[in-house]
């Protein structure tokens, strides 16, 4: 029988882990460079304005909590990753975005219930593993009346499949802990928000991302700068023959959705589900 203390422990380890892993590589460049202003659009979507109090959960870098510090809003940008939030920060001071900074765990806010007018989560909260557990902070932390916004890769989408490609080279998931793409799965959030909120709106849209120039270099890119890619490579480097067969697979995904550019670059539309809502009570 398990009991809470291994719990706790199992728990601390799993969250050390992704620590880790998003700290590997380069995420603030795969932020920047891909998906720049995929976190104004969820701003907007939210309508934050001035005084609004807003908390961006698992933010990273802060491409949605930036903008919305723009936007007159008072934020707090909280993630489990201490190295990305200290990106943010520089990212912030040359944009002139004035916001606080704070490390925390997306299943464990530290923040009081209904603290927040706008509580939003741009491509960050999907990858915290378990998902009933985030969805409770999420709307605790969140007033009365206030806005949920939650942009989120589908698992149809390029991002989607690029996780399900990485899954048979992966080390077994801990368990209970469910797959980030669910969260681009209305049905799913409608479940895990239930009651608690009303007035969900949920769109799926694309990001056009043209920064390669072939499915190889989109590859390459991954495997240098975004950590979960980084963190299968190393748990292959004993077994060379299975890190070939994932860039084959790596490079195929690529060449499969390449909607091809007028100048031969690759083009590639990744799918995301923009969800809003009202919190009740």
């Amino acid at each position: 029988m398990t009991n809470v203390m291994d719990t706790t422990e199992a728990d601390r380890a799993l969250k050390a882990k992704h620590r880790a892993m998003w700290a590997r590589g380069d995420y603030p460049s795969v932020a920047a460079e891909l998906i720049p202003g995929l976190g104004a659009t969820l701003v907007e979507a939210c309508g934050v304005g001035p005084g609004d109090r807003v908390l961006d959960v698992a933010a990273g870098t802060g491409n949605a909590a930036i903008p919305a510090a723009l936007a007159g809003a008072d934020v707090v940008a909280s993630d489990l990753t201490p190295e990305l939030l200290e990106a943010g920060r520089k990212a912030a001071e040359e944009r002139g975005a004035r916001l606080r900074w704070e490390t925390a765990d997306a299943e464990a806010l530290p923040y009081d219930d209904a603290s927040f007018d706008t509580v939003l989560s741009c491509v960050g909260v999907m990858f915290a593993p378990h998902h009933r557990a985030a969805a409770d902070e999420l709307t605790r932390v969140c007033r009365p009346g206030g806005t949920l916004g939650l942009v989120s890769w589908t698992p149809e989408g390029f991002i989607g499949r690029m996780l399900g490609t990485l899954k048979p080279y992966a080390p077994p998931p801990p368990p209970g802990a469910q797959p980030p793409p669910l969260w681009g799965d209305e049905n799913h959030v409608r479940e895990l928000l239930g009651d608690r909120v009303t007035d969900v709106t949920a769109e799926r849209r694309t990001v056009v991302v043209d920064r390669f120039t072939s499915p190889e270099e989109f590859r390459d890119f991954f495997k240098s700068r975004y950590g979960p890619v980084i963190s299968v490579y190393a748990s292959l480097a004993d077994t060379p023959d299975r890190a070939a067969a994932l860039d084959r697979d790596l490079a195929d995904l690529g060449r499969r959705h390449d909607r091809g550019g007028e100048d031969g670059r690759t083009v590639l539309d990744w799918e995301y589900l923009l969800l809003t809502a009202r919190r009740t009570g």
